[in-house]
């Protein structure tokens, strides 16, 4: 531990498994306080209780991000278990991959309520208090999806697009109140929403062998590197960084033609 989140108070979305969990371990490490959401309520016990027990400052709440009255009690009951909030990382989404015309219209309420309206919600509920305290940290974690088109994968490049446009657009909202809003874009992380996408083709390990494929490293992130990246974009070592999105994909989103 070096310190590096040090009187952070840091909300996470999504923090039960993948990426999410990934984050709450690394910024437990540079002695941040978290208090911790997901859906999940019994998973989210386990793997908080278990990151509580390590001796770490963390408090949680079973929510929905898509639910504002679910939200706004887990930001107050966060305040009473570790502070007022003054970090959020939006990092809870879900996969909605379709063809565009067969897409249905619950499918798409599904992608832009969790990839969208509930990063949103989450910021609603948070932004007052960081204005009254005087500033703090959004990281919304959007992904390569959000400037680039993969097809077969409609709509969720299209939420994480509006996702990116969001987090420009708090972020020159806040900076005068000494808010930064960014994003943090991974490409493929070995979590297990990336193995079930797998095991959603006829042939998984073929599937497998292909993503790995994009990448010029030959071989897809790990969820702790990602949460390398976040501790420093949480972190005071980037004061003037805002308004911004910052890529860890290993190079895929650059190279044009795989291997």
């Amino acid at each position: 531990m070096t310190g590096r989140l040090s009187g952070k108070r840091i909300f996470i979305t999504g923090a039960a498994q993948g990426i999410g969990l990934g984050l709450a371990k690394a910024f437990l490490r540079e002695d941040a306080s978290l208090f911790l959401v997901d859906r999940d309520a019994a998973l989210l016990d386990r793997e908080a209780g278990a990151l509580k027990g390590s001796g770490g400052t963390v408090g949680w709440m079973a929510a929905d991000i898509t639910d504002a009255k679910a939200i706004s009690a887990a930001v107050a009951r966060a305040a009473d278990d570790i502070g007022r909030i003054n970090a959020l990382v939006n990092n809870a989404g879900v996969n909605v991959f379709a063809e565009p015309l067969e897409t249905t219209d619950e499918e798409w309420q599904r992608c832009f309520d969790i990839n969208l309206k509930g990063a949103w919600t989450c910021c609603k509920a948070v932004l007052p208090g960081m204005i009254e305290m005087g500033g703090g940290v959004v990281l919304n974690i959007a992904s390569t999806h959000a400037f680039t088109i993969i097809q077969h994968t409609f709509p969720y490049p299209l939420a994480k697009h509006a996702l990116l446009g969001m987090t420009k657009s708090l972020g020159l909202e806040y900076a005068s109140k000494n808010i930064r809003v960014n994003a943090l874009a991974p490409g493929y992380v070995a979590t297990q929403k990336v193995i079930d996408y797998w095991n959603s083709f006829p042939d998984p390990v073929a599937a497998e062998a292909e993503t790995v494929k994009l990448h010029p490293g030959g071989r897809i992130a790990t969820p702790e590197e990602i949460a390398m990246a976040a501790v420093f974009m949480i972190s005071d070592e980037c004061p003037f960084m805002n308004a911004t999105c910052l890529t860890v994909d290993g190079g895929l989103s650059v190279q044009q033609h795989p291997v």
